[in-house]
């Protein structure tokens, strides 16, 4: 049983954006079997370019039911029902923020035609739902309304069905591989459908118990079920075989899971995490204070243990970030590792450096620019704390940074943190630092917003 849906929202993100309208076909693996469409009210202005897109205007939708009029029929008409949508992350999506927003949580099985017509109907170049209609010679009525794309899935959708199915001991209908693609017959189904779609950890083991892969994801459900339907490459469809089971751990925060997937790969040593026990990083840059009391910077590959302020994957992209700081900190070359000599740089000589390298500059003026050049890596001797998202909404997460080094992590109540930090310094669970850690840290720190830094 199946309930083939169409949404068109106000944007692209599930975050912000809201459902403008939506239409489901219940479909019995035959036939339609009912349908339900209705314009929404999202509660906020159209903008423009998606009124061109889908034609649907605000005046259109100001007398539409809200979302939360039809959060009824929406669970009526997919309740026990495999969720079917061309691209379904997007639109089970919305549908998941919308019923989150009312405090409901919405779950469905889903099947993706997009993912479906790849497999079973290879060679296309383009399996947007308007070009591989066309190219299948479906008619869509209503391009970029609900409606009418939804009908255009069905039709899709039908003839995927004809291709080649079979029916399974739950009912569902799920479609056959090319290649031997039988999940692990110890594997529990319904274990796999408890994981929440949340970050955090997991865990595959094979049949004798052994930990052979962990990953880490911000959405659980949707990275385990792409393993178990990875029919990609060779060593990716013999792990999916291997799969007898499945254990999860919730962190609440991407970088918490991140942190935690990196140690426990280098403590257990997984047979599929074979390429994520190495790192690139090689290559780091370093710091330290001459006996004349200046500020110096130096690049060199990294030895065990070694203190760095940055690691990089190449000698060149480490020398690279030096000439850049040097240029725009007007560092001397000497004295920032990019040139030997035992006395003037090259710079002074042709009037660029002011002198540091030979007796010119003092180590105060020097090191005012020095030190500011030091602070581009973030944790260079500095105390503080990292604040994201917990597990649920009475908590936060922090990580502990201490002298510049990543310390661990843990996770307090925010109802304790009125006293002061010391619920903070409290729950933290002490981890080693390297240099794999400092680059999640860093790099999490430049591509994601948390909650808040607290420096101690």
């Amino acid at each position: 049983m199946y309930a083939i849906v169409d949404i068109e929202t106000t944007g692209g993100s599930s975050r912000i954006e809201k459902v403008t309208e939506i239409a489901i076909y219940q479909h019995d693996g035959e036939k339609i079997t009912g349908d339900f469409i209705s314009l929404v009210n999202p509660e906020r202005n159209i903008p423009y370019f998606i009124t061109n897109l889908t034609g649907i205007t605000n005046e259109m939708v100001e007398d539409a039911p809200k979302f939360y009029e039809i959060a009824r029929k929406i669970i009526e008409y997919t309740e026990d029902r495999v969720f079917v949508a061309h691209s379904a992350r997007f639109d089970y999506s919305f549908i998941r923020q919308e019923f989150k927003s009312l405090g409901y949580n919405f779950k469905r099985n889903i099947l993706d035609t997009v993912t479906l017509t790849r497999k079973l109907i290879p060679g296309h170049r383009s399996y947007s739902l308007g070009n591989i209609c066309k190219d299948l010679k479906i008619e869509i009525n209503g391009r970029h309304r609900a409606g009418g794309d939804a009908l255009a899935t069905v039709k899709l959708f039908e003839k995927l069905l004809k291709i080649g199915c079979e029916t399974d001991e739950y009912g569902l209908k799920p479609f056959r591989n090319t290649r031997n693609s039988k999940l692990h017959p110890a594997l529990d189904i319904n274990k796999v459908n408890q994981i929440p779609e949340e970050p955090g950890i997991y865990y595959f083991f094979n049949e004798r118990g052994d930990l052979i892969y962990i990953g880490k994801s911000r959405n659980l459900l949707q990275r385990v079920s792409t393993h178990l339907s990875n029919n990609t490459t060779n060593r990716s469809m013999e792990m999916r075989d291997a799969i007898a089971d499945i254990s999860w751990e919730e962190t609440g925060s991407e970088l918490i899971a991140l942190l935690k997937e990196s140690f426990e790969i280098k403590s257990n040593k997984p047979l599929y995490n074979r390429a994520q026990r190495r790192t690139g990083f090689r290559w780091g840059i370093f710091s330290h204070y001459d006996e004349k009391g200046f500020l110096n910077f130096s690049y060199h590959q990294i030895r065990d243990e070694e203190s760095h302020l940055s690691v990089f994957t190449s000698r060149e992209k480490a020398k690279a970030k030096l000439i850049l700081l040097a240029e725009t900190y007007n560092l001397c070359q000497k004295l920032a590792g990019l040139y030997e000599t035992d006395g003037a740089c090259f710079h002074f000589q042709v009037g660029i450096c002011k002198g540091a390298c030979c007796g010119n500059e003092s180590a105060k003026d020097y090191n005012e620019r020095a030190e500011r050049a030091l602070e581009e890596f973030v944790f260079s001797q500095r105390n503080f704390f990292i604040i994201d998202k917990g597990r649920n909404q009475d908590e936060r997460c922090a990580v502990k940074i201490l002298n510049g080094k990543y310390s661990g992590y843990g996770y307090f109540d925010v109802n304790d943190i009125g006293f002061g930090l010391s619920a903070v310094h409290e729950c933290i669970k002490n981890s080693p630092d390297n240099r794999d850690i400092q680059v999640i840290l860093k790099s999490y720190l430049k591509r994601n917003r948390v909650e808040k830094i607290i420096e101690f």
